[in-house]
């Protein structure tokens, strides 16, 4: 029988759907041909396949070859097919044993001398591969994402010809090597190097500890960038799941995996010329743009006025579901965003508001200002002022108010395990009927926080965040089962419509 199948996977977003690569050969004039909604990458793939297979000492079988990618209504796209195409085609024309193909998936691009060339989205395939129970093998350049998955039998290869010495039995493949101790967890820079600004400080702990949304506002040189990435350093370090769900976003990107910083919270600082596809993803194959490579991590936007106010308006969304979904003619595909956004702007557009040497008028002030929706500033959980730091502050020696980020972050982690273990999330994630139970006040701070909320005039959504945030403080001050006064106070602080 003239006839073999190998499995593969196709990339869909950071799903990877199995696909079945069968191969038949019959008589005719020699040709190959590659149905199943191929794209161009893969229709090129004949011509990779038959010189890599000709130039590792195999025979290119001259009969007419038929490649179906099944399931045929999906869209395959890029080089990832031509490591399981090539090992059909051998298998079919009897080169290489056809049963051993039976429980192993492939994936991997050939280059014209048979070497495998790295794919992206590798990380998402191994995690389906192992949901199924099936042994992978991948190409050698691909090992660190392949390290990253447990509990599975992974190989690594760097020729086509190595793969057919070990479906034979004539030679063994390396398994990809272990994951370093650590992870990065604890690298980065350190909030001690930030000197002053204590109520930008507080905010920020408070951020890292409920996973909440900030804004800091402040003259130029005051240290908001400073303090923004600083802030990974005092966030927890990404569970294991975590961990590989923002690797697998990272794999589909192209991007490849850092096993030295894998358990490190990403964070991403696009330029404010960003593109709105640039930072939500898209194009006609949808690739995950900045908020999906922040997924639990930190999306920062410096000078956010700055930002064309179509760019920051395709954020609102994704900051309330928590992923973005990208629809094209062809194909339609989700991608996760569960950031923490941070955002810094100056007070006017020359940035010195309040200082002799402003210039600017209340309304270049106000126009400034109005750049940034209501509906977004209402997402945005914290706003402090960042003020100047005075330059005999600078140069004094370290305050003792002036914490390193191991001091910070082991508060923030007591805290952030409080409301694990009361909701299974961060107190931003917590829905309005877990806000009820979670955020209980008495008569009297019920009285007092709606006479304030009327004041304010804020909305219903605010109503919900300064509650979650109040619920946040009142964890790092010890987890106090009802909300008091000052918790609920020093919420509306930081509140700014």
């Amino acid at each position: 029988m003239s006839l073999a199948v190998t499995l593969s996977r196709a990339q869909e977003g950071i799903a990877a759907p199995q696909v079945m690569v069968e191969v038949h050969l019959s008589g005719g004039l020699p040709c190959t041909n590659i149905v199943g909604l191929p794209e161009a990458a893969v229709r090129e793939a004949r011509d990779r396949v038959r010189v890599a297979i000709q130039n590792t000492a195999f025979e290119y079988p001259g009969r007419r070859v038929t490649v179906n990618l099944a399931p045929a209504e999906l869209p395959k796209d890029g080089g990832r097919f031509d490591l399981p195409i090539a090992l059909g085609i051998l298998a079919a024309s009897g080169q290489v044993p056809r049963e051993k193909l039976d429980d192993c998936e492939f994936l991997g691009e050939l280059a014209l001398t048979g070497a495998l060339r790295s794919v992206s989205g590798v990380l998402p395939a191994l995690l389906r591969a192992r949901a199924r129970g099936r042994r992978v093998v991948v190409p050698r350049e691909n090992a660190a994402e392949a390290a990253l998955v447990a509990d599975m039998d992974v190989r690594v290869a760097g020729t086509l010809a190595e793969v057919c010495g070990w479906l034979r039995g004539a030679q063994e493949l390396s398994m990809p090597a272990g994951i370093p101790g650590g992870g990065g967890a604890d690298a980065g820079p350190d909030l001690a190097d930030v000197r002053g600004q204590l109520q930008a400080r507080r905010a920020l702990e408070i951020t890292a500890a409920g996973g909440h949304h900030l804004l800091l506002m402040g003259p130029p040189g005051a240290g908001k960038t400073m303090l923004a990435e600083r802030l990974p350093g005092i966030l927890p370090p990404l569970s294991e799941s975590e961990a590989l769900e923002t690797c697998a976003v990272l794999s589909v990107a192209g991007l490849g995996a850092d096993l030295t910083q894998w358990r490190r919270r990403p964070f991403r600082a696009p330029h404010h010329t960003a593109s709105a596809v640039a930072l939500v993803g898209g194009g006609s194959y949808p690739r995950p743009g900045e908020i999906s490579l922040a997924h639990n991590g930190v999306l920062f936007l410096d000078e956010l006025p700055e930002f064309s106010r179509h760019v920051l308006e395709v954020l609102r969304e994704p900051m309330e579901s928590g992923h973005i979904l990208i629809s094209r003619a062809a194909r339609q595909s989700t991608f996760p965003a569960q950031f923490q956004l941070v955002a810094a702007m100056n007070p006017c557009p020359c940035g010195h508001a309040g200082d002799a040497r402003c210039q600017c008028t209340p309304d270049q002030v106000q126009r400034y200002r109005s750049r940034i929706s209501g509906p977004l500033l209402d997402r945005i959980d914290l706003s402090v002022e960042v003020p100047a730091v005075p330059l005999a502050e600078l140069g004094s020696t370290r305050s003792p108010r002036d914490e390193d980020s191991t001091t910070v972050r082991a508060r923030v982690l007591k805290a952030r395990q409080q409301s694990l273990m009361r909701a299974g999330r961060p107190n931003a994630e917590i829905s309005t009927r877990e806000l009820e139970r979670d955020c209980a006040l008495g008569p009297a701070e019920r009285r007092w926080f709606q006479h304030a909320l009327a004041r304010l005039g804020l909305s219903a959504r605010a109503y919900h965040r300064v509650l979650r945030v109040a619920r946040t403080i009142a964890d790092l001050d010890g987890g106090a089962a009802l909300l008091d006064q000052t918790h609920l106070a020093e919420a509306l602080q930081y509140r700014r419509r």
